[in-house]
């Protein structure tokens, strides 16, 4: 083996197991080891969305250069499902390793002059050492774990520390464990070429980072920002926010003496009634949230029209999900842009915001909740299920202990005393927000909230005037939420020379396409690129696309969601607009973009 043939820490694992057989454990247990060695990591799941036994993958993506993306590539297949043993080993890159239970021999099958087949008898090894058929199960995967180890030169130690971590209180299990461990490190050594030229090697590079996936950062930045409500109904792949929540509230939020919670959790009939539960906690004074997918926002729609025109704070968090209709519960896509920024029935606008990685997922998810209230309406947290669901490597989080809720124009008894007449949706400021009064808290201050038409009294009106008065106040109010949303990161090329191409793109394509530019930039093309963070779309996005001839806008549906909302919502013209599409339900990888961009100038788009 040439020093040159040696690939450290660069590199993709991917897992083929049975779903329900307890596999994740082993694949988690892969992934913490490499992680712990200092190794910057990335884990992907991709998902039946049923209980158990139909086939799931798991893949870990080593990357010593910090890709979040998927590489598109799968150098070491755990092949441990015969039903997927065909498509596995097609996806295995040339060059590549598969790994096989051997107990059940399939050369045919497995057959591929370009890959290396693996063969270890993980079953009979396990029948021969462990008694029950569940022992036996677990402990295969365990033993393809120790394989790995050997193969691809992980830690033991780190491994054991990690099981005594996880089993502290069950430390038969931990010897258990590292038995498998060892028997399947063992046999990979007396039986191949260890270490493999695709390697782990410990580095430095992970200190002061998590492994952490998007809806639990979420659920965390909720607790933080003061919400003490959150109602919801299941759905995947928004569930485990919400389950989050519950289980930082029982440790954060529960009186140890008294066992008294200071929070309500709700789980809802359907998602129209968890987001009226929502409305009415937020109408009452307390931040209230709420967590679903695309087809929850669908049933929502009415409640968030009365939201819009009532002018009632709520943060809802959209898991989007693979559509339309059912679609595929366990896929990801970025489809509901759309939906969400103009939910409801007539002219409705809302505010969105666009988290690229969990650690964003805890620093919007707070500042969600402020600009619910500062402009009394809706905010969604636009989450996608790659990002609410799968395992990032994101930057220690931070928090500013002298920090305070921004709960906006909320007047106090003494403010609302001093006022001759409260009229709720007046604008005496200009900038389209009124003041509002909270529930008890002065009888001068109450008023009647209502979805039909209103004056800015809040009386009932049919009146033309009155009424257009009022929703050309809330047209206003939404250019005001211009200034208050987080402004999108722009970057400039590698070179530093400024460009009139650029690529623009937002939420969970960032990884991708910065690996994109990378590799662009290689060939010795340099763009320019602009991440969104929020719509609606402030005056440093009309800047941006103003100084650009072409814009690529990358997104993950099928129409060009983003790219239409640009078209709508900002001055650029729609002919400076290029779609980069991805939409299999699949998360993006660099080589789409790149691939994209190379065939759109290859057919003179910058021309």
């Amino acid at each position: 083996m040439s020093p040159a043939s040696i690939r450290v820490n660069d590199l993709v694992i991917k897992f083929a197991n049975v779903n329900g057989t307890g596999s994740a454990s082993a694949n988690g247990l892969v992934l913490k080891t490499i992680f712990r060695m200092g190794v910057p990591v990335v884990g992907k799941n991709f998902f039946p969305s049923n209980i158990q036994g139909l086939p799931t993958w798991y893949e870990i993506r080593v990357t010593a250069a910090h890709h979040m993306a998927r590489s598109g590539r799968v150098d070491v297949m755990v092949a441990m499902n015969p039903e997927t043993y065909a498509k596995d080993v097609r996806e295995v890159s040339p060059g590549g390793w598969l790994i096989y239970d051997s107990t059940f021999p399939r050369p045919t099958l497995l057959a591929r002059d370009d890959i290396t087949v693996l063969g270890v008898p993980l079953a009979e090894i396990c029948n021969r050492e462990f008694q029950g058929v569940r022992a036996r199960t677990l402990m295969k995967n365990i033993l393809y774990a120790g394989v790995l180890a050997a193969l691809l030169d992980l830690d033991l130690a780190v491994i054991r520390g990690l099981l005594a971590e996880t089993y502290a209180k069950k430390p038969a299990l931990v010897e258990s464990n590292m038995k498998a461990i060892q028997m399947g490190y063992d046999h990979a050594k007396a039986s191949f070429a260890c270490p493999l030229p695709i390697r782990c090697a410990p580095l430095d590079q992970t200190k002061g980072h998590i492994m952490i996936d998007g809806n639990t950062a979420a659920a965390l930045g909720c607790v933080y920002a003061g919400a003490t409500v959150g109602a919801w109904y299941p759905i995947t792949p928004s569930t485990s926010l919400m389950d989050a929540y519950k289980a930082f509230c029982d440790k954060l939020r529960t009186d140890p003496a008294t066992g008294k919670k200071d929070f309500a959790f709700l789980q809802a009939e359907d998602e129209l009634a968890a987001i009226g539960m929502v409305l009415g906690a937020s109408w009452n004074g307390a931040r209230a949230f709420t967590a679903t997918s695309g087809p929850g926002i669908s049933l929502m729609n009415e409640f968030l029209g009365l939201a819009y025109y009532a002018e009632i704070p709520a943060v809802l968090f959209d898991v989007q999900r693979v559509g339309p209709s059912t679609g595929m519960p366990t896929r990801t896509q970025q489809c509901d842009v759309l939906e969400c920024a103009y939910a409801s029935h007539g002219d409705t606008k809302h505010v969105l915001l666009f988290p690229a990685d969990p650690s964003e997922s805890f620093e919007l998810a707070a500042l969600a909740f402020d600009l619910a209230e500062r402009l009394q309406t809706p905010v969604f947290v636009m989450h996608d299920l790659d990002l609410g669901m799968n395992d990032w490597m994101v930057p220690d989080f931070h928090w500013d202990d002298s920090r305070r809720p921004d709960r906006g124009k909320v007047l106090t008894a003494n403010e609302i005393e001093g006022l001759s007449r409260f009229q709720r949706y007046l604008d005496p400021d200009g900038d389209g927000i009124p003041y509002r009064t909270l529930p008890g808290v002065s009888p001068k201050g109450a008023f009647f909230t209502r979805g039909s038409g209103h004056a800015k009294s809040g009386a009932y009106t049919e009146d033309a005037h009155e009424y257009q008065e009022v929703v050309d106040r809330l047209s206003a109010k939404f250019e005001t939420a211009k200034t208050m949303v987080p402004k999108a990161v722009a970057l400039g090329a590698s070179d530093g020379k400024p460009n009139d191409v650029g690529i623009l793109s937002f939420g969970t394509c960032d990884g991708a396409v910065k690996e994109a530019l990378e590799a662009l930039a290689h060939d010795g093309l340099r763009f320019d690129y602009l991440r969104v963070r929020a719509f609606p779309f402030g005056e440093d996005v009309e800047r941006w696309l103003e100084q650009h001839r072409l814009v690529f806008v990358v997104e993950q549906n099928r129409d060009a969601q983003l790219k239409s909302l640009l078209t709508l919502e900002t001055r650029v013209p729609k002919d400076k607009l290029r779609s980069i599409l991805h939409y299999n339900g699949l998360p993006i990888p660099s080589s789409c973009i790149v691939d994209g961009i190379r065939d759109a100038l290859r057919k003179g788009a910058a021309a």
